[in-house]
């Protein structure tokens, strides 16, 4: 279940009104009264939760799964485990979206005073001018809080911390001496979106953000929350400003990123990777421990530990030198350009 410190649970739903809210077709009328209180991705999935299955390739992990219910197109329904209820439906993904949205909801700082009553500040706590402390947050020893920064429902934030002025921060927890520079956005909902009923719907991020001790975070990055699973940032990281993270993302330690990255959703980046400015990594790619990456380099697909890539689309740098040299020498033969 999502972490209750950062999302209401709205639920519990039976079964047939959660199937008539997702447009799905329930398979077996006699279970429309069971109930159901959140949502879950297979690996997650408990007694009282509902998942989905939108791809046959991820079947094999059916049965390490606990649901009570997945929205599952027909033609894979026989795919679920004994006692799994189908909820059938054209989108299984779009179906488990409005379910989601039906039993979680990320928590909002109520109307009332800048401070919250329940919310802990422990001594030497510096507060500046329209700083904003949600109910349940707590914030270290010595942690400095700039003006107009909004510590939404929850935030845990250790001590000796900066930050910055305009800095929003919701569903995250932060270690200690971690410096967040103005502007940045941390913990808000990751680009996720299927089809549903009507079209192109928001899939809810129902995950958090975890970063660890010493790490900085530049002006204006930006770091999504999971979709599940949490983003984690590992301890000492750098990056620089105008960074921006995906939803899903675990970056290692002492990882540095100059200004204009960009990673995107589900991206597994290994201790002490170095990237240049402007480098851009597609979802689901690994970078292996130690590796570099050139200056706006595209990373398509896994890149080993240790080695050096460039270009676009990203390859071993020697390899990229290589073939520019040669393109070089081919625009420069007579004949070989045009004017």
């Amino acid at each position: 279940m999502p972490d209750p410190r950062f999302f209401e649970d709205l639920g519990p739903i039976g079964l047939g009104d959660l199937a008539a809210l997702a447009g799905a077709e329930l398979t077996e009328p006699g279970a429309a009264r069971r109930m159901i209180r959140g949502v879950a991705i297979l690996g997650r999935a408990g007694r009282d939760t509902a998942t989905f299955l939108a791809d046959r390739k991820h079947a094999a992990n059916l049965p390490a799964s606990a649901a009570a219910a997945c929205f599952v197109r027909a033609k894979d329904a026989e795919a679920l485990p004994e006692g799994w209820v189908a909820l059938v439906t054209r989108e299984p993904q779009g179906a488990y979206a409005e379910a989601a949205g039906r039993l979680h909801r990320v928590r909002a700082i109520p109307p009332g005073p800048a401070i919250a009553d329940s919310a802990e500040l422990e001594e030497g706590v510096m507060l500046a001018p329209g700083a904003v402390i949600g109910p349940g947050a707590r914030v270290g020893r010595g942690t400095q809080v700039g003006p107009n920064a909004v510590i939404g429902p929850g935030v845990a934030i250790g001590r000796d911390c900066l930050i910055s002025g305009n800095v929003t921060l919701s569903c995250a927890l932060v270690g200690d001496r971690v410096k967040i520079l103005a502007g940045a956005a941390i913990g808000e909902a990751g680009f996720g979106a299927t089809v549903g009923p009507q079209g192109l719907m928001d899939i809810p991020q129902l995950g958090r953000v975890i970063i660890q001790d010493n790490v900085t975070v530049g002006a204006n990055s930006c770091i999504d929350r999971g979709a599940f699973e949490d983003t984690v940032i590992g301890e000492n990281t750098k990056i620089d400003n105008l960074v921006q993270i995906g939803h899903n993302c675990r970056i290692g330690r002492n990882v540095v990123m100059a200004a204009h990255t960009g990673i995107s959703g589900s991206v597994d980046v290994g201790d002490g990777v170095q990237m240049g400015g402007r480098v851009g990594i597609a979802d689901h790619v690994t970078i292996g421990a130690g590796a570099r990456l050139a200056a706006a380099s595209g990373v398509m697909g896994d890149v080993p530990a240790g080695e050096t890539w460039g270009g676009f689309p990203a390859r071993p740098i020697r390899r990229w030198l290589r073939e520019a040299a040669w393109v070089g020498r081919m625009a420069a033969r007579k004949g070989g350009a045009q004017e």
